[in-house]
């Protein structure tokens, strides 16, 4: 088994360091947006594949730390409170691990970038949907089945999740609690999937854990900032940045 660093020269290595912090720090301030921000930047360096391999780690490290920081109790009511989800999402991740090495590469930005572009857009523009209550179950089913077989491709499933959660007019603490009870389960099934499909190898893993402790440093970081600024500012100027990386990444997706 060789080691992954040699494969790497300091700068690429640096590069994706700083990535890790950026991402933490971004999903510190909003709950989200890791794996976007990750696999976009990273696959401008590497391979999309080895970008996807790199961001499972630090996304199950910082959602562990999103999920439990009110305690182990308020992450089990939001299992309870969104179990249709969660169920339905994990079955189809495990689907969309599988197809990830069939799918041609820029076909595959492409399934990330637009998705991210239209949530942003949507949510930057104003339109938050309320549905009906009693048609809750089919559309946490539905939006479980699209997040988890995007999720299970490229390591993305947060759009649908936070339109799911600001749809249903979440609370900002329940809110941000949940994605990290979402995305850390997710992110944990994605770890057993991906091994199943080859894309987290010994080699990729290790790549992947050197990246935890510069993401995990820039989440605490971001969550300092979130607490102490007005939320809404940094949620409309991560959109926008949300805009721009989606939209490099339908660039790559159809220039190749």
């Amino acid at each position: 088994m060789e080691p992954i660093l040699p494969i790497f020269d300091l700068t690429t290595l640096g590069i994706a360091l700083a990535v890790a912090f950026v991402a933490g720090v971004v999903k510190g301030i909003v709950g989200f947006a890791m794996p976007m921000i990750m696999i976009s930047l990273l696959s401008s360096i590497v391979s999309p594949t080895l970008a996807l391999a790199g961001l499972i780690l630090p996304t199950v490290a910082t959602n562990g730390f999103q999920a439990l920081r009110q305690g182990p109790r308020a992450a089990l009511q939001a299992v309870l409170a969104f179990r249709v989800f969660m169920a339905v999402g994990l079955v189809a991740l495990l689907l969309g691990a599988q197809v990830t090495t069939l799918v041609d590469q820029d076909t595959l930005l492409l399934l990330i970038g637009v998705p991210v572009l239209v949530f942003a857009l949507v949510q930057l523009a104003g339109w938050a949907p309320r549905p009906n209550p009693a048609r809750r179950t089919p559309i946490e089913a539905v939006t479980g089945l699209v997040a988890g077989f995007i999720g299970g491709m490229s390591g993305v499933w947060g759009p649908p999740t936070v339109m799911l959660l600001t749809a249903l007019d979440t609370p900002k603490a329940t809110h941000m609690r949940t994605q990290g009870v979402i995305y850390g389960l997710g992110a944990v099934a994605l770890v057993m999937a991906h091994i199943g499909s080859g894309v987290l190898t010994w080699q990729t893993a290790q790549f992947s854990a050197l990246l935890v402790p510069s993401a995990l440093l820039g989440m605490r970081l971001g969550v300092m900032v979130s607490d102490r600024f007005e939320q809404h500012m940094f949620r409309r100027a991560t959109l926008a940045v949300l805009v721009l990386v989606s939209l490099n990444l339908v660039r790559r997706g159809l220039m190749g």
